[in-house]
């Protein structure tokens, strides 16, 4: 019998793991700044190339490590974190499982430099595709320089998945805010292909989301702050007039480490309940702080997952703590009442000015309203005689000199007269057969029954092929405004924008940037006057960014979407018979009229055998 079981080498291994904690380069920057940070380094240095495809490189100011400790870091499970299975429910750092700079050693070419504080030399290190080339003494700063180095260049299928530079871009600057927001002690600065896009200095938990975030943040941020005996949870969340579909900031940190949790979210959803229209979100910062022995972090490859032991019980401490920060706010005047800032030309109230002189009336005495002929009765008599005086002259227009309808009848050729007939006849039938119901939906009458058309999603359906072609074409009217709209976006916003600007020219926008993440809005599409451009502008930037991808046609369909539903008829207008044959008109002239682009329904048909058996 041929035994076929045979254990893997460790290089292959090695890739496989990669697979887990490696997928991208954003990965590369989660694992190495949170070695940094358990490093207890107070500055951390990100440097990327083209993304982080060509290189990045993390520099901290830590420990450092010694010869022996550098070599025996890149060895597949190899930790100083954990020495039993007991240790895992006690941990305080970031990183334990030792996987970290192996996988990223299997897949990559990586050089480490670096010094213990109390040594006068330290070590270099070379390794590629887990094999060490080089390892000697060297002169370097205390801490630890890391450099990898093309990516996945011994795995092509991996490196051929990865997406454009403006996307891995945003998702190096999404996984870079998930640490900085929760180190605000740590001083970080990121720099891509030389220049600057983040430089915190060592702050507060408020200034962090502040400097990451953008000022226009502070006004909507309320504090909450509860200690219980099973957790202690404190942070921010958004008021509820800020709340938008898309575009909000969302993160949970647990013992300092960022988490995804579902069923916490819900229990921040539901105390904005009936306070925020449905389908909407609020920005929020909670940071919980438990015994780590109530956790468990090591239930997902790269950590982002946490299991807690008492869910239960934390998810209705978290519900009040949230309603007490909305109802502490709501309990606050918005006014500010402090008289020292009011001007000094305010008049004072004086007591003795209080005798006021009543206002005189005058009237005539001599006025009498049963008098048969008053002043009032000749003026309309004289008005009379004016008003006749307007119409004198009228009657030499005689009825006979008036034309026959007939005349012009017989000056039109009896082809064309009939032609014209029939098409009004075509007309006054169709137009007959639409009904508007509730201002929402269209009815009207086909061959198989009853036809309702949802007027919404009617025009969305309409309105997204219009702005495809545009994009696809390149061409659409815009519109200057006189008055540019400012906005301002975050390091990963702006990043991403740059990777939608042509497709946003492309239906008509107008954007010029001034640097710092601010951009002016020059223009807009014709024909979408009423709606906020800034906050439209946002919505298809963040509809870009969930997609997580470069495909050049879901991005575009993303874009029109966004605008379509936006300039849409809203429920509840009135339409009149011109308008709604001219949108049925339209929608049945498209190939798919029966779905909107996200593929909710548009139209519905009640057979006549349904309406007939209503009524037996």
């Amino acid at each position: 019998m041929i035994d076929v079981i045979r254990l893997l080498p460790d290089s292959v291994a090695n890739q496989i793991a990669a697979g887990e904690v490696i997928q991208r380069p954003a990965s590369l920057i989660k694992e190495l700044v949170e070695n940094a940070i358990d490093a207890e380094a107070h500055e951390v240095h990100v440097l990327v190339m083209d993304a982080g495809k060509t290189s990045v490189q993390v520099i901290d100011d830590g420990k450092g490590m010694s010869e022996m400790d550098s070599r025996m870091a890149f060895e597949r499970h190899a930790t100083s974190k954990i020495k039993e299975a007991a240790d895992l429910f006690n941990l305080h750092t970031m990183g334990f499982r030792g996987e970290a700079l192996a996988s990223i050693a299997a897949v990559a070419e990586v050089e480490l430099k670096t010094r213990m504080e109390d040594e006068e030399l330290g070590t270099r290190l070379v390794i590629a595709g887990s094999k060490v080339l080089v390892q000697e003494t060297t002169a370097c700063p205390k801490g630890s320089s890391f450099t990898v180095k093309n990516l996945f260049y011994n795995v092509p299928a991996r490196r051929k998945f990865l997406k454009s530079n403006a996307t891995e871009l945003s998702n190096i600057m999404t996984e870079f805010e998930r640490i900085v927001l929760v180190h605000p002690d740590v001083a970080f600065s990121l720099y891509s292909n030389g220049s600057e896009v983040f430089n915190l200095p060592a702050s507060n938990i408020h200034q962090r989301i502040l400097a990451v975030f953008g000022k226009r943040l502070d006004q909507q941020l309320l504090p909450v702050e509860v200690h219980t005996s099973l957790a202690h949870i404190s942070g921010f969340v958004s008021k509820p007039e800020f709340a938008h579909k898309k575009g909000n900031h969302q993160y949970f940190f647990a013992n300092g480490r960022y988490m995804r949790h579902p069923y916490f979210h819900k229990a921040v959803m539901d105390a904005y309940e009936q306070l925020i229209p449905t389908g909407e979100q609020v920005s929020y910062f909670l940071y919980f702080e438990v015994d780590p022995a109530n956790i468990d972090v090591n239930i997902h490859p790269t950590k982002a997952e946490i299991k807690f032991e008492n869910e239960q019980s934390i998810w209705q401490i978290l519900a009040a703590a949230v309603k007490e920060a909305l109802g502490k706010f709501n309990a606050i005047p918005s006014i500010d009442f402090d008289v020292t800032d009011m001007p000094d030309e305010l008049p004072v109230f004086n007591p003795a000015n209080r005798n006021a002189a009543p206002p005189k009336v005058n009237v005539n005495p001599h006025f009498n309203p049963f008098e048969s002929q008053s002043k009032s009765e000749y003026h309309r008599q004289s008005n009379d005689d004016q008003w006749e005086k307007l119409y004198q002259g009228m009657q030499s227009y005689k009825q006979t000199e008036r034309p026959a309808v007939d005349d012009f009848l017989t000056e039109v050729p009896k082809e064309s007269s009939q032609e014209s007939a029939d098409n009004l006849l075509e007309v006054t039938e169709r137009a007959s057969s639409l009904m508007q119901y509730k201002g929402r939906y269209i009815l009207t009458s086909v061959k198989s029954g009853l036809m309702l058309i949802d007027q919404h999603r009617a025009h969305v359906r309409v309105l997204f092929e219009q702005f495809m072609r545009q994009v696809k074409q390149g061409k659409s009217a815009s519109q200057g405004l006189l008055f540019p709209e400012m906005l301002q976006l975050s390091p990963s916003e702006a990043a991403m924008l740059e990777g939608i600007l042509t497709d946003l020219s492309a239906v008509g926008f107008e954007l010029t940037s001034l640097g710092g993440g601010s951009y002016a809005i020059n223009g807009v599409p014709a024909g979408i006057e009423g709606l906020d451009p800034v906050e439209l502008v946002r919505s298809m930037l963040h509809t870009a960014m969930e997609k997580g991808n470069d495909v050049k046609e879901e991005v575009q369909q993303a874009i029109a979407l966004t605008l379509a539903n936006a300039s849409a008829i809203v429920y509840g207008q009135v339409l009149s018979t011109e308008e709604m044959t001219d949108l049925v008109d339209r929608l049945f002239a498209l190939a798919t009229p029966a779905y909107t682009p996200d593929g909710h329904p548009v139209l519905t048909t009640i057979s006549d055998e349904e309406i007939s058996k209503m009524f037996k």
